[in-house]
């Protein structure tokens, strides 16, 4: 049977500056702290990082008329781009107007961007940088892409952030989101992003995953994230501020434009080892997903109320990837159990007979169902699928990656939630972070040599899919767990 999405519902990609722009000499973008932090050579020789280098990635920077060539090809309506920091603001931003911000100790109350400061960040941005943005998003336009436009995923320009000092102890320097200064800069930032390219986006993200830049960034410093110190305090610093900054961009851009505005999350789905530890799933959302949005949809940070965060959300976009197996450790305490979701060894196989993915993330379509349909129980707040994807170079699983989760996208709608779109993760390979070259993500494989994109035969299912706005009867033999035999040999 022929399962049939609504007329208006997008199918579309993600991807990320850092990982995507680069990779045709002379679009290097040097001017970032993850830049900074994959070339350190303590980290390289470490293995904390691969030791591949952005450098030579798939070059959307210069070939972005390939890339929407293949999308368009592909059927696809909407794109998740993001705006380098660094690459509009390679040099510190002049200081804000006297008047113009509000702060209360750690508190950012206030931030307003002003016609003068906005001419004084036109006057230091950098203006070559600017113009390719309006090239590459006036290109997607007359595609009739629709344009989600993401203000931050991950990189901070290097005065903002420097990842090696803060490494070593030495928190004299720029400490990113440690420090309320980036809060303020982030707003500005998102202000005079939105007032160049109003007439070009058609919805706004402040941000990608805040929740894992806090994370990774201070407590699972072996995931190789800037700057790698290991200190919880500093983690629930660098999430509140993280939170800050979204209300602060939020309400910047509201002077700029009347477009909806929202915040994309990483997601897992919870599932308790046994019926005694249901209690550890809901511990586990509130304590890694509903303190976040309480904050900025409820003004509840943490117990304290705040106004100034209250109702600064739209929309909500939802990455998922896999699951985390949870049980109880204590009367309000849960720990994740190890060869499940994003707990499992790389290649090999969870206790439930699942197939895990070279990046040692267990396939779990139907938490994307439990994902979406909870955030919308909680919200009523509209929802994109914004990053959905497998490391599977093979291109072995994601046929059944695909359809599966597009079949839980289309259960979710079937119930009621309200899902706009869902942009794989992704149309292209991509640097993968610290993991480097080593992960495979794309529709299309990439030759990074040659910078050639070559259609996987998922890239195929998936314009099938886009093109008809249904999973056709043919293709539902897919929506299953794959075999898992031929990952054992």
């Amino acid at each position: 049977m022929t399962l049939t999405f609504p007329r208006n519902f997008r199918f579309g990609w993600s991807q990320a500056g850092f990982q995507h722009e680069m990779g045709v000499p002379g679009d290097e973008d040097p001017n970032s702290d993850w830049w900074v932090w994959v070339h350190d050579m303590d980290n390289i020789v470490s293995g904390l990082v691969s030791g591949d280098f952005p450098e030579n990635g798939p070059g959307y920077w210069s070939l972005y008329r390939v890339f929407h060539d293949n999308a368009v090809r592909m059927g696809l309506d909407i794109a998740r781009i993001n705006v380098e920091w660094s690459r509009l603001f390679p040099k510190p931003m002049p200081e804000p107007p006297s008047g113009n911000v509000e702060v209360v100790g750690d508190k950012v109350v206030k931030v307003d961007v002003d016609e003068r400061d906005l001419r004084k960040l036109d006057e230091a941005a950098n203006k070559a940088a600017l113009e390719h943005y309006r090239a590459i998003f006036n290109d997607l336009k007359n595609r009739n892409i629709f344009l989600i436009l993401n203000l931050y995923h991950w990189p901070l320009p290097i005065w903002v952030h420097d990842p090696i000092r803060v490494r070593k102890g030495d928190l004299s320097g720029p400490t990113g989101w440690l420090d309320v200064k980036t809060v303020i800069n982030f707003a500005r930032f998102a202000a005079y992003v939105a007032w160049k390219f109003e007439d070009l986006v058609d919805i706004y993200s402040t941000m990608n995953e805040p929740n894992v830049v806090a994370w990774n960034g201070y407590i699972n410093v072996k995931f190789g994230f800037p700057p790698g110190y290991l200190n919880p305090e500093f983690m629930r610093k660098a999430l509140i501020n993280l939170i800050q900054a979204h209300a602060r961009a939020y309400d910047a851009i509201r002077i700029i434009s009347k477009k909806p505005i929202g915040l994309i999350y990483a997601n897992t789905a919870y599932t308790p080892l046994t019926e005694k530890d249901t209690k550890a799933v809901e511990l586990a959302e509130q304590d890694t997903r509903w303190s976040f949005f309480d904050a900025i949809i409820h003004g509840n940070l943490y117990g304290e109320v705040r106004e100034d965060l209250r109702n600064r959300l739209d929309w909500i976009g939802i990455n998922y990837y896999s699951r985390l197996v949870v049980r109880l450790i204590g009367d309000n305490l849960y720990t994740m159990v190890p060869g499940y979701g994003h707990a499992c060894d790389r290649n090999s196989i969870s206790p439930d007979n699942r197939p895990c993915t070279e990046f040692g993330w267990e396939f779990y379509p139907e938490g994307l169902y439990d994902v979406l349909t909870k955030y919308w129980r909680k919200y009523r707040l509209p929802i994109y699928v914004t990053e959905n994807g497998i490391a599977d170079s093979a291109d072995y699983l994601r046929p059944y990656y695909l359809v599966s989760h597009m079949y839980q996208v289309h259960r979710a709608l079937s119930d009621g939630v309200d899902v706009r779109g869902y942009l794989h993760w992704s149309l292209t390979d991509n640097y993968e972070w610290a993991s480097g070259f080593s992960m495979r993500f794309g529709l299309l494989y990439v030759d990074y040599s040659t910078k050639k994109q070559y259609w996987r035969s998922s890239a195929f299912i998936y314009r099938e899919i886009a093109v008809s706005k249904s999973i056709p009867d043919e293709l539902m033999h897919l929506n299953t767990v794959p075999p898992v035999e031929p990952l054992r040999k």
